[in-house]
């Protein structure tokens, strides 16, 4: 059985289960989503971090959120 069919047995197992049950599996998952997440934002705060100073010191050209919303703005009227 490939992984897609797996997870497609796993979710549509999960939306009708029992309480019990899926607190059952997330209780064996639960520090692993936790892990993930917190890599996920360290890494997305490192990655925003970096951005910011590419910008800051002019290593990269960027634009305020100003100058982007008046640019959508001004092709949404075209």
């Amino acid at each position: 059985m490939s992984t897609t069919q797996i997870r497609k047995k796993l979710h549509e197992y999960i939306r009708f289960a029992e309480e019990k049950k899926i607190k059952a599996i997330y209780t064996i998952v639960e520090e692993e989503i936790k892990e993930k997440q917190e890599v996920r934002n360290n890494a997305f705060v490192k990655e925003m971090h970096q951005r910011s100073t590419a910008m800051e010191t002019g290593k990269v050209q960027g634009k305020n959120r100003h100058e982007v919303v008046d640019k959508a703005l001004s092709l949404l009227r075209k």
